[in-house]
């Protein structure tokens, strides 16, 4: 029997692409393409020259972008549904709001369309006002639009009217289960010491707490201890440059830029403690990751933080920089011992199944 075909935008692509919606595709589409026929939407400027080979079941269809924050997405998902009305897929699956704004053209057009609702982006304080206007208009129409919504966080779910919430489901993130490596050579490549290093992964933007995470750091004087910051910029923005310059005259804080596969795998696998300070969170997927590497966590105490269920000595009060200072003293006291968390429910492969059935949900709607 011929394949659906599934066609994805609202990613800017992947592999090895920075940023939450791109993991999720990255790890959730190969689980798919022997069941479906996947075709991925990119944005050509964020592409690398050299690109590993994906299962032969996904492709990948390049297309214009820019670069200037606010109108990347936009620009692009507009392309994007443009080529969806004319080729007509069997379902269309759009990753997060603001591209979803473009979903109400594609229903009248008759087309069938899934939207995961990754996070709130109009909470961010990276985006000005008018931005977070659009980004609101976007979820109302995203959301009204949508044959079905797929929520990576529950607690979203319940503000919606009754006819949102009933074509809703909760599907969170998942975690790619990879064993620790003694490899070290990267490790040791940054003047780090198995061990002797707080590790933080994410974008350097507002939203990620990062202030708050320094002044903790800084504040509990660790000397034994470096702290670790895995992550790049997307766009120069004002928040970065002064990041940037905040952190610069302390040797002991360390910003490797954006850091994947093995890289990122030796750095989960010796550090002391994983830190995850943000003020605003879907599913964190990099949370799950810290989980599998068996780390000690401590995650600010916002609503997406807690659907992990952590102890609740491992949460702190959200961009208060003095009570995280406790924590990580409290915390480094402790002789180093791994962590035993349960992430069997967020395998990607039963994130897959579960992707699967709200795609047949749609086949046998048509």
């Amino acid at each position: 029997m011929k394949k659906k075909r599934i066609y994805v935008y609202g990613t800017r692509g992947f592999p090895h692409m920075q940023g939450g919606v791109e993991k999720h595709c990255e790890y959730l589409y190969p689980e798919l393409a022997g069941r479906y026929k996947i075709y991925v939407f990119r944005r050509k400027p964020f592409l690398a020259d050299d690109e590993p080979e994906l299962p032969g079941d996904i492709e990948f269809i390049d297309l214009p972008s820019t670069r200037r924050a606010g109108c990347e997405a936009f620009f692009h998902s507009f392309l994007c549904t443009l080529y969806c009305l004319l080729v007509r897929p069997d379902i269309i699956h759009v990753h997060n709001i603001g591209p979803g704004i473009f979903i109400p053209l594609l229903k009248m057009a008759g087309l069938k369309v899934v939207l995961t609702y990754h996070s709130v982006n109009y909470e961010h304080d990276k985006w000005g006002f008018w931005a977070k206007k659009v980004l609101k208009i976007s979820e109302y129409f995203a959301t009204k639009g949508a044959d079905r919504i797929i929520f990576v966080n529950k607690n979203r779910i319940p503000l919606f009217s009754d006819k949102i919430q009933a074509k809703s489901v909760f599907i969170p993130n998942g975690v790619q289960l990879r064993e620790q490596t003694e490899e070290t050579d990267y490790v040791a490549s940054l003047g780090l010491l198995p061990g002797r290093y707080i590790l933080s992964v994410g974008r350097i933007t507002q939203e990620k707490g990062l202030d708050c995470l320094v002044d903790a750091f800084l504040q509990s004087n660790l000397s034994s201890c470096q702290l670790v910051l895995a992550g790049g910029i997307d766009h120069p923005t004002r928040y970065a440059e002064h990041f940037y310059r905040k952190i610069q005259e302390h040797s002991n804080i360390l910003v490797p830029g954006y850091v994947d596969g093995e890289n990122l795998r030796q750095l989960y696998s010796h550090a002391r403690l994983f830190v995850l300070s943000s003020y605003s969170e879907g599913f964190p997927l990099v949370l799950l990751e810290a989980m599998n590497y068996q780390l000690p966590i401590l995650a600010s105490d916002i609503p997406g933080n807690r659907l992990l269920r952590l102890n609740d000595e491992d949460y702190f009060k959200t961009g208060d920089a003095e009570d995280l200072s406790a924590h990580l003293r409290k915390e480094l006291e402790r002789p180093p011992h791994p962590r035993m968390y349960d992430i069997s429910p967020y395998t990607w492969e039963k994130i897959a199944g579960q992707v699967a059935e709200v795609y047949k949900s749609q086949q046998e709607a048509s």
